[in-house]
């Protein structure tokens, strides 16, 4: 009996002894590889994961920046239809309802961040002007603004249309 138990212990000893050498092996060049290329193939699936998300993203804002643009000038619009749906040929009436379209469109737009360009008197800037005539004035200063023929539109810095202007000297 003592010879079995002794035997028993052996092969506990033996085995305990093989687990740990197994345990601190080091990862032979294979399972090295093999982990290197598991872990390439998760990155390039994250990537891939990310851009899809990203495009997705990008494309939503995108679409919601026009809503939000096109649902601030459809009020514009609805008075514009309102206007030639009347009967009236009142003149005066009709130049005061698209008067009013015209500063709901141009509140829309700052409300947008978009501020207008090319006031009369201000300086010429190639940035954001464009010089369609130029005329010699002798009452007016080197490069200044004296006739708009087209207002410009920017936001910010952004040039979104140059004016059209004529300047002097």
């Amino acid at each position: 009996m003592s010879k079995c138990k002794k035997d028993k212990n052996e092969e506990k000893v033996e085995k305990e002894a093989t687990t740990t050498v197994e345990e601190n092996k080091e990862p032979t060049l294979e399972e090295q590889l093999a982990d290197a290329k598991d872990q390439l193939l998760r990155t390039a699936a994250e990537y891939a994961n990310f851009r899809a998300r990203s495009a997705k993203e990008k494309e939503q804002t995108y679409s919601n920046a026009k809503c939000n643009v096109i649902a601030d000038i459809l009020p514009a619009i609805d008075n514009l239809e309102r206007a030639i749906g009347t009967e009236q040929a009142d003149y005066e009436s009709l130049k005061k309802g698209v008067e009013m379209t015209l500063q709901g469109l141009l509140a829309s737009l700052e409300k947008l961040g978009v501020e207008t360009c090319g006031e009369i008197g201000e300086q010429f800037d190639p940035n954001f002007h464009n010089a369609v005539m130029h005329v010699e004035d002798e009452e007016k200063g080197d490069n200044e603004i004296v006739d708009v023929f087209q207002k410009g539109y920017k936001i910010g810095d952004k040039v979104i249309r140059p004016a059209m202007v004529k300047t002097a000297n």
